[in-house]
């Protein structure tokens, strides 16, 4: 088979930049690994409500967001902050009314980032989207890149002038064989670049009513006793259910082995920081993101400690004058590791590979 551009991950930079070739009449084919595609936006329906179990927000100053979300008329809604926040100290001992909502001035979508994915996906053809398609090799050839696949497990081959690898670069490093090889370097710079999010779970816990704002409380909380160390509100904008998510602060080596414990404990927690009324959520939810193996690799295991210095190498850029992209939002320049950085990151490929093919050709 062949194709212009292939377009490698199904997450929001691979969907945002696959849209764009799509209105400007570039032939393209998207290829993803999982079966569903969203790469890092996963937006799952429980007790009839829509929670994100990735990335949930964006931020003042994020313009492509803002403008797609504009675009594709999903709403948009502040985070709720309204209430005290909660913290708790190392011995368990909890303290009302300290501090501010963390996440206050925030947006999030109605109906969760998901509905970015559903929408964009909307408007891709359906054949230019292959699902359950793992990208094993890439090999030069005279005019572009032969790309060795397994669709659903059987192998096959494409022929593409441009290739985008819209994947974070470690998998990049540890999952594709490159032939001739990458040099050392390159490789390097690959793995060197921590994936967003890719050590880190998320617990989400379902209610038939808000009892924390009830009680005068945000859904805020701060603990240093865990396994929750930063907790928010993940309610809809209007209605229920309602729910709090909170980031697990335990290493991804125990979350694995101790899952039920790690949840019975997160169970105690929400009730001692927000009352007896938490003890029975409709649902509690584990999404560790370290258990997937097309977003994290074992350099990912440890989470950063702070947001990383994000951006494309000197070395990485150089290929794209051969027409190898790499597109994930690791490579933003700017907003590296948020959403926008995943549409900033699009948005910069597209432009590369019109500036490789000369129009009309």
């Amino acid at each position: 088979m062949k194709t212009d551009v292939l377009v490698v991950g199904g997450g929001l930079s691979g969907l945002a930049l696959a849209d764009q070739l799509t209105r400007e009449g570039v032939d393209h084919l998207v290829v993803e690994a999982q079966d569903w595609l969203g790469g890092r936006i996963l937006t799952r329906n429980l007790s009839g409500g829509a929670f994100d179990l990735g990335p949930a927000w964006f931020w003042p100053g994020q313009p492509r967001m803002a403008a797609l979300a504009d675009r594709f008329g999903i709403p948009v809604f502040e985070q709720f902050a309204t209430g005290d926040l909660v913290y708790q100290d190392q011995s368990g001992a909890v303290q009302r009314g300290r501090g501010f909502a963390s996440m206050q001035g925030s947006y999030r979508l109605e109906g969760g980032m998901g509905r970015l994915i559903e929408a964009l996906g909307g408007v891709l053809a359906p054949e230019n989207v292959w699902t359950n398609t793992r990208l094993t090799a890439l090999a030069p050839r005279e005019r572009g890149h032969t790309a060795s696949i397994l669709q659903h497990g059987l192998p096959r081959t494409i022929e593409a002038r441009d290739v985008v690898l819209a994947l974070p670069p470690r998998v990049i490093a540890e999952t594709v064989s490159f032939e001739p090889a990458l040099e050392e370097g390159l490789v390097a710079d690959l793995r060197a670049i921590p994936t967003w999010m890719a050590g880190q779970a998320k617990i989400l816990a379902v209610y038939d009513e808000p009892h924390w704002r009830m009680a005068g409380m945000s859904g805020d909380a701060m603990s240093h006793h865990g396994p929750m160390v930063e907790i928010h509100d993940a309610s809809p904008v209007k209605g229920g259910p309602y729910a709090l998510f909170g980031f697990v602060g335990v290493p991804a080596q125990v979350r694995a082995a101790h899952e039920a414990q790690l949840m019975d404990l997160a169970r105690s927690q929400l009730v001692d920081l927000f009352g007896p009324a938490m003890a029975e959520p409709l649902d509690l939810v584990l999404q560790d993101w370290a258990k997937v193996p097309e977003i994290a690799r074992s350099q990912d295991m440890t989470p950063a400690g702070g947001h990383p210095d994000y951006g494309l190498p000197a070395g990485l850029q150089t290929l794209g004058t051969g027409g190898l992209h790499f597109a994930s939002t690791e490579t933003a320049p700017t907003f590296g590791g948020f959403l926008e950085g995943a549409l900033e990151s699009a948005e910069r490929t597209a432009r590369a590979i019109r500036q490789r093919v000369p129009e009309g050709a």
